[in-house]
Formats: structure tokens, C-alpha cells, sequence
């Protein structure tokens, strides 16, 4: 569910921006659908890559307190 959530996330947010980047050109919002769905699957594969990031940087962290947890026990065993 949170991939979904991150994707549309961001697919919304691309079409957000391209709405204004036609506001600030003062043309008409429908006029190029083709636009719209580039922008929204560029932004849409930049949150599948930040969720992947994500998951993998929580992987890595949880595996680093695991880690410095087996040190520390390790150390007062030994003291």
C-alpha cells in the first residue's frame, strides 16, 4: 500500500507541476494530454525509486542497530 500511495504521490504532484507550467504560459490546461501523462510517469517512476530507496535505507539501518546491539553485548560480556 505504501508503494501505491508513494507513486500516485508523485504522479499527482507531476501533474501538479505540469498544470503549472501551463498556467505560467497562459495556455489552455487540456491542450496536450500526451504531456500531462509523461509528466505523471516521470514523477510516478521518481516516487517508485524514492520508496525503493526508502525501504532499502530502513533494511540497512535495522541491520546497523542489529549490528552495533551485538557489539555492545558483546562488550559487556566480555567486561
Amino acid at each position: 500500500m505504501a508503494l501505491l500511495s508513494t507513486v500516485l504521490g508523485f504522479s499527482a504532484f507531476g501533474l501538479a507541476s505540469r498544470f503549472g507550467q501551463l498556467a505560467i504560459q497562459k495556455r489552455n490546461l487540456m491542450d496536450n494530454l500526451a504531456g500531462h501523462a509523461i509528466a505523471m510517469a516521470a514523477f510516478g517512476y521518481a516516487g517508485y525509486w524514492v520508496h525503493n530507496y526508502e525501504v532499502r535505507t530502513n533494511e540497512l539501518i535495522a541491520w546497523k542497530r542489529e549490528e552495533i546491539q551485538a557489539k555492545r553485548e558483546a562488550r559487556t560480556v566480555a567486561a
